[in-house]
């Protein structure tokens, strides 16, 4: 579904992306994970097509798309939730939703629109009741949820998550995940950058670690997941702790939190 390769991307005079390969296949989840200023955004940026791309090749369902805009990436089905959800306050909920197809606008009735509205809707009962309500009274949460369903009405092929929890409760955050799951489900391609890496990588079926513009580390969720130099960096464990990841408690630890994000676990 997308395929990045000798990726480069910067701001003016500095470049913040030194090569990147990568790929994301239809019906997966690849999480991305790294501190601040690993380059995560600009990733996200530049293959949503807000940002140009310096050199190397970025292809979306085999076809290269390095010279094409942001609306172009989108009509083809690319969606973006950018970070800090960048909702449009002083809209009502349901025009920022139609923002989210204006993209694909030239072929779409006002019946079609309004499905994926009500569509958009049924994934999140949060959004219904107050459609025609400014965005800006929404909580945090629901922004969030108002953000992904705004991309969610391209119908996309694949889903590109910047630091979707950030700034949740704990609760939100679970609820988060789980949806990103049932997109997952859905044969949707997910791109999903976060700096919550162990949730990440408790859902993603692979995963990569960025450092510095470059990619240091690869492999399944579970790998990085396990991984003593991942968990010493990135989870909040020290190394004494990263050596006993793969005792039984630890794996243990590992599938509870998959039941709590899949919604299967009975406690």
């Amino acid at each position: 579904m997308l395929d990045v390769s000798g990726l480069r991307a910067g701001y003016r005079e500095i470049e913040v992306l030194h090569g990147i390969n990568l790929a994301v296949n239809a019906g997966e989840i690849v999480a991305l994970i790294g501190a601040n200023g690993a380059g995560k955004t600009t990733l996200a940026k530049t293959l949503a097509g807000l940002l140009p791309a310096r050199g190397g090749r970025i292809a979306f369902a085999g076809a290269p798309i390095e010279p094409l805009g942001a609306p172009r990436r989108i009509a083809m089905g690319m969606a973006h939730v950018p970070e800090g959800r960048q909702i449009v306050a002083g809209l009502s909920v349901a025009d920022n939703l139609r923002l989210g197809a204006y993209a694909q606008r030239r072929r779409l009735t006002e019946s079609d629109i309004e499905q994926r509205v009500a569509a958009v809707c049924e994934r999140f009962p949060a959004l219904r009741g107050r459609l025609g309500e400014p965005a800006g009274n929404l909580s945090g949460g629901q922004q969030q949820m108002l953000a992904i369903g705004r991309a969610l009405m391209v119908q996309p092929r694949l889903l590109v998550l910047d630091e979707p929890s950030l700034g949740l409760a704990p609760t939100l955050v679970a609820e988060i995940f789980r949806m990103i799951v049932g997109l997952r489900d859905q044969g949707i391609a997910i791109l999903l950058s976060e700096q919550n890496a162990r949730m990440s990588l408790a859902i993603a079926d692979r995963a990569y670690v960025i450092e510095m513009g470059r990619i240091t580390l690869q492999g399944s969720g579970k790998e990085l997941l396990d991984s003593s130099a991942v968990a010493e960096r990135y989870l909040g464990v020290g190394q004494n702790v990263a050596a006993a990841a793969a005792d039984d408690r630890r794996a243990r630890l590992v599938r509870g939190l998959k039941e709590i994000l899949l919604g299967q676990n009975n406690v």
